[in-house]
């Protein structure tokens, strides 16, 4: 969406401030020997204290009301009772809601417990990478700039970037325009940025696939024989620094 008044800017805050105190507390909440069903409730929980509804469940009927990846599942994990959190398990947890008709979008890896399995340069580079490519971000430049600024610092970082996955616009609905911010250059998008616009902002890296897999059930994509990692942020483009809508309350920021 694009921004036209005050009371535009303050529903995108409010609705960020929710999603973005929702992943900060299901981070915060998440255990060895959990289910990510019971972790998915307590996302639900706090939700409805806020008075905010699954954008997930809202738009797509997805069986959860947030999506909870493990390890290998790049995105869209279906919460079960069955999976249970491990020590050491890379979970990535997506909060996406909307409250008074806007909508924000905002997730992050981290690693349960211990990190026994060495997975925290991996979720350490997302974060570097994803808050660099704020930083580059203004009306006017190049949506594909930034997928070559992501690309190239995931490479330097010795991972790749899951090439089939994308940032996109958000405000008015969960997915708007533009619809694809890739993780890489494509010199064929000559679109811009443009001020006052709201877009999510993604990075999806793995330690060897580029391309996200579907699993069987439907939703959930994988990166094959890889461990994967996604990041991000609901932010508003302007003609300096964006203003990071979901940075005020993440635990990884």
């Amino acid at each position: 969406m694009s921004l036209k008044s005050e009371e535009d800017l303050a529903g995108m805050q409010q609705i960020s401030q929710v999603v973005g105190s929702t992943l900060r507390q299901m981070q915060q909440y998440a255990r060895p020997g959990m289910s990510t069903l019971e972790l998915d409730q307590y996302g639900r929980q706090l939700l409805d204290l806020y008075g905010a509804r699954s954008a997930p469940k809202l738009t797509y009927g997805f069986p959860g009301w947030t999506c909870i990846s493990l390890n290998e599942e790049v995105c869209h994990g279906i919460p079960s009772a069955k999976r249970i959190l491990k020590e050491g398990d890379l979970v990535n947890i997506d909060v996406s809601a909307e409250l008074n008709g806007y909508w924000s979008d905002n997730g992050g890896s981290f690693i349960v417990g211990q990190d026994i399995h060495q997975h925290s340069d991996l979720v350490e580079a997302s974060k570097r990478i994803l808050a660099k490519a704020i930083s580059h971000i203004r009306g006017g430049v190049q949506l594909a700039e930034i997928g070559r600024l992501i690309e190239t610092e995931a490479r330097r970082s010795g991972y790749r970037v899951i090439k089939n996955l994308a940032g996109h616009g958000v405000g008015r609905s969960l997915h708007e325009e533009p619809h694809e911010i890739l993780n890489y250059y494509d010199r064929s998008i000559k679109t811009r940025f443009r001020k006052n616009s709201v877009v999510a902002i993604e990075t999806f890296l793995s330690t060897k696939a580029t391309y996200a897999q579907e699993k069987g059930d439907g939703w959930t994509l994988v990166a094959k024989d890889s461990f994967a990692v996604q990041h991000e942020h609901t932010i508003v483009v302007t003609d300096k620094q964006p203003i990071i809508l979901t940075a005020a309350n993440q635990l990884w920021n």
